[in-house]
């Protein structure tokens, strides 16, 4: 029986997380990183803005020419507190006050994700929200974890996956999400574009 060759597979991303999660889940794309500005991106809500920022990556990837035939998956993620959008912070001192606001508190991770399909010409989209329980670190903690550094590089200055999960106590919907990327969204979406991610296991 002839095994028909695997689906190239691109992730237009600069996140290690999403790498990550893709490669635990039995997947080996190659990253590309999209380089959109991503301040000129402007939506009504945090969960449009997302989606807006997932559909402007992939489609930026996927308008390269050395990615012809590929699937490309975009992802972008802010969270949603008091109706705002928050994504990465700007420096230590916003970290540290984002905390302070957040503890206690429960906000929603918004992560938009796109997928291009190149050989077709289409693409598919939607956004995955995941509810996220702060519980309620001191100011030492909340300083010595903006010392680390690690918030001034992720979406709502905190991880799921890292030195801020003590910090969490719960989440309402997908996890991953939260790390970065739904892998159940993700198949859906493949399935629209009539891809199995079954098909895209390395082997």
């Amino acid at each position: 029986m002839t095994i028909a060759p695997r689906r190239r597979l691109v992730l237009a991303s600069a996140s290690p997380a999403r790498l990550g999660l893709l490669r635990q889940a039995g997947l080996a794309p190659e990253v590309i990183v999209s380089g959109v500005d991503e301040d000129a991106v402007t939506a009504p809500t945090p969960a449009e803005l997302a989606l807006a920022l997932a559909e402007a990556k992939a489609s930026r990837v996927a308008a390269r020419p050395e990615v012809s035939g590929a699937l490309v998956i975009g992802c972008d993620s802010v969270l949603e507190l008091d109706k705002r959008a928050l994504g990465k912070p700007a420096d230590a001192e916003e970290a540290l006050a984002r905390w302070r606001d957040m503890r206690g508190r429960a906000g929603v991770l918004q992560t938009g994700h796109c997928v291009w399909d190149t050989a077709a010409k289409r693409y598919v989209s939607a956004t995955a929200s995941t509810v996220v329980r702060f519980g309620e670190p001191s100011d030492e903690e909340i300083a010595a974890y903006v010392a680390s550094g690690e918030p001034l590089h992720v979406a709502g200055a905190f991880t799921l996956d890292g030195r801020s999960a003590p910090f969490i106590e719960g989440v309402d919907g997908d996890p991953g999400n939260v790390i970065g990327l739904s892998l159940p969204l993700l198949r859906r979406l493949l399935a629209e574009l009539g891809t199995a991610i079954t098909d895209l296991w390395e082997r």
